[in-house]
């Protein structure tokens, strides 16, 4: 039944939310075709329900070619790739909301795991694979909230000297993974709810620990 519910609110709220935002959303594209390289989507492979793959769509925030240029996949705060609206999209997450089609479409639910390119799926620790899409992947989830600051983790980690592939791997994927886990068995339209008004709510006051307050037996992150 909660399946079933959900499956209908996303197509529901996603549909609202579309006809919402055009007026929002079709400024945006206009701007990107006249900037950077003019280029408005951004469309990429990624691992979703039971681990089937789909492309996922997004507002262009890099360059067509960034991923064969220094940093490949992985994304820096400020980093140069970024097309001159591309900072702003990312930090107001404004660029993933071309996945309401997603959504739409069936690709994606409102809330689930973060579907994530097949490089950073092998990332996840072996009893993660077998599990982390047995729910649809998500426009925001747990894991997104708990790591909104990931591209900075990943600067810091860069301006150290250190490895970021090996920070990923070794350090960000086996946290998220738990944290996924733990979705799965708390699944609920309370907790779905939840979530969706802690990533607002982080988005506006980035320092807040609403997840730790709201989210009893989270697994604690320590860095």
């Amino acid at each position: 039944m909660y399946k079933f519910f959900k499956r209908t609110s996303d197509i529901v709220s996603s549909g609202i939310a579309l006809l919402i935002l055009s007026p929002f959303l079709i400024p945006i594209a206009i701007v990107l075709k006249l900037t950077g390289e003019g280029y408005i989507f951004y469309f990429q492979e990624r691992v979703g329900h039971k681990n089937k793959l789909f492309d996922i769509y997004k507002f262009a925030t890099m360059l067509k070619d960034s991923a064969n240029m220094k940093g490949g996949l992985i994304t820096t705060k400020g980093d140069p790739r970024m097309t001159p609206m591309g900072g702003f999209l990312r930090k107001s997450k404004i660029n993933e909301l071309p996945q309401l089609l997603n959504i739409f479409f069936g690709h994606m639910s409102v809330v689930g795991p973060r579907p994530v390119m097949q490089k950073s799926f092998a990332a996840y620790p072996d009893h993660v694979q077998e599990v982390i899409y047995n729910v649809k992947p998500g426009l925001t989830g747990i894991g997104s909230i708990v790591f909104r600051d990931e591209e900075e983790l990943i600067t810091e980690v860069r301006d150290a000297g250190g490895d970021t592939w090996d920070f990923y791997k070794n350090t960000i994927y086996p946290h998220k993974g738990e944290l996924e886990k733990w979705y799965q068995k708390n699944q609920s339209f309370w907790t779905d709810f939840k979530i969706i008004f802690a990533t607002a709510w982080v988005v506006i006051k980035p320092e807040s620990d609403i997840v730790y307050t709201w989210f009893k037996g989270l697994p604690k992150r320590e860095f």
